[in-house]
């Protein structure tokens, strides 16, 4: 054996006086976690005596359960949601248990007691398995009111096409305090499922295929296979990492019955623990031919009914053709020929004042050292032109020449241009060639009959 090839001064203490020949390997000890060493198995004696029955207590008791695996993770959730319990009716540290919760906790004490008789392997890979072909590993979530957990196996096969299933990691959570509703609680078991196949896959040294991941709840499924429709926060954040790590074509339905991580999320006896539960074994259906897996039959389709589901705001929008002007529109909204011009008027003097003031600025940019009276003269003189709180009868008559000489490009431009290029006539096709428009000042105008 091994042990012999060890000197006797650097074996542990309770290994030095050991006759390997007739006496029996003793058992090693991490808080409640044993292994038999004979056996290579791991065993659980729970110390339940001695700890008050009180919230400080229930903590001690849960903390020094050594169970970095899982095995028993589903027995140690009814503890959990117990002391959850107690921290949602702001309990004390030391104040006594209520009754209802006290009975629970007598009861799931008297289940510890049991956990004696539970052993399971330490080595993944029976004796004998031959040469390995085939690995991949299995990862089943699921979530309930009172938590969510996750179970991992890993399922080997070997030349003979033999097949193994072997336990890998177990992991139950109690649900957040704030309430969560249960697809978004099964979202979360299966982004736990994705990083614990990461961490797997970081420790373990196998030759591994891809990972299948599965799930009971089909809102999961079609969260992670959507492709068109966008999610709020708390799921889109969630749907991103699960696509990120993995693909569509690994994740899988499971029925509630026959998943394994429903024990995860729901706790459960010590005795369904020691008479075989999947748990341990992983489900019937791992141990067959991929042909004789579930398969779902669930339209995978997302409902438009969905509470996660980002609404599709739908707009409208209309093009119009030829729409017009600005100026066309401010000349069309009044009704009354004298407020046109008031208001024309208006515009054209705050035009003009805005464009004196930027000529009088460039030339003091262009010379910083010219402050001639002039120029201060006719800064001041702008400024009092914007102020003025009324139009004169000046103003309106150059607005009314203004309006009809845009009215008259509008209309006959084509003429308009004609005569400023020099020439006597206008078009003969022009409809106001008969009455021989001419241009005076800018506008257009024809001869009348004498």
């Amino acid at each position: 054996m091994v042990l012999q090839t060890v000197a006797e001064e650097h074996r542990a203490k309770d290994l030095k006086e050991l006759d390997l020949d007739r006496d029996s390997l003793p058992l090693e000890r991490a808080l409640g976690l044993q292994w038999c060493i004979k056996s290579d198995a791991f065993q659980f004696k729970m110390m339940v005596k001695g700890k008050p029955h009180t919230r400080r207590g229930m903590l001690s008791l849960l903390s020094s359960v050594y169970d970095l695996l899982g095995f028993i993770a589903p027995i140690t959730l009814p503890g959990k949601v117990l002391l959850q319990e107690l921290c949602r009716r702001s309990f004390g540290w030391n104040d006594n248990l209520p009754s209802d919760i006290q009975q629970h906790w007598t009861k799931w004490l008297e289940e510890l007691v049991k956990l004696a008789e539970f052993k399971i392997g330490r080595c993944i890979k029976p004796k004998h398995f031959g040469l390995l072909v085939h690995a991949r590993m299995h990862h089943f979530s699921d979530a309930s009111e009172c938590g969510y957990g996750v179970v991992s196996y890993v399922r080997m096969e070997n030349c003979q096409h033999d097949v193994h299933v072997a336990f890998l990691l177990g992991k139950a959570r109690v649900t957040p305090l704030k309430q969560v509703t249960i697809p978004l609680l099964e979202l979360t078991a299966a982004v736990l499922a994705v990083r614990v196949d990461r961490m797997l896959r970081a420790e373990l040294q196998l030759q591994l295929e891809d990972s299948v991941f599965w799930t009971d709840s089909t809102s999961v499924l079609k969260y992670i296979k959507n492709e068109d429709k966008r999610f709020h926060t708390f799921v889109g954040n969630r749907v991103s990492t699960i696509r990120d790590a993995t693909n569509v074509s690994q994740w899988r339905y499971v029925s509630s019955k026959m998943n394994p991580a429903d024990d995860a999320s729901r706790g459960m006896k010590v005795d369904a623990l020691l008479t075989g539960s999947s748990w341990v074994e992983g489900p019937n259906f791992l141990w067959k031919s991929e042909e004789h897996w579930p398969e779902c039959v669930v339209e995978m389709a997302i409902s438009l009914d969905d509470p996660e589901v980002k609404r599709d705001f739908i707009v409208s929008a209309v093009i119009v053709k030829d729409s017009p002007s600005a100026t066309d529109q401010l000349l069309t909204y009044f009704s009354s020929w004298q407020r046109l011009k008031v208001s024309v008027a208006w515009f054209l003097k705050v035009k003009r004042a805005l464009l004196k003031l930027r000529q009088v600025r460039k030339e003091l940019t262009s010379d910083p050292n010219n402050q001639s009276t002039h120029v201060q003269l006719e800064m001041k003189r702008v400024r009092k032109t914007l102020g003025v709180q009324s139009v004169s009868s000046d103003d309106l008559l150059k607005t009314e020449v203004s309006i009809i000489k845009y009215a008259q490009q509008q209309r006959f431009k084509e003429e308009i241009d004609t005569l400023v290029s020099g020439k006597s006539s206008v078009r003969k096709k022009s409809s106001v060639y008969k009455l021989d428009p001419r241009l005076e000042d800018g506008l257009l105008s024809w001869r009348t009959a004498e």
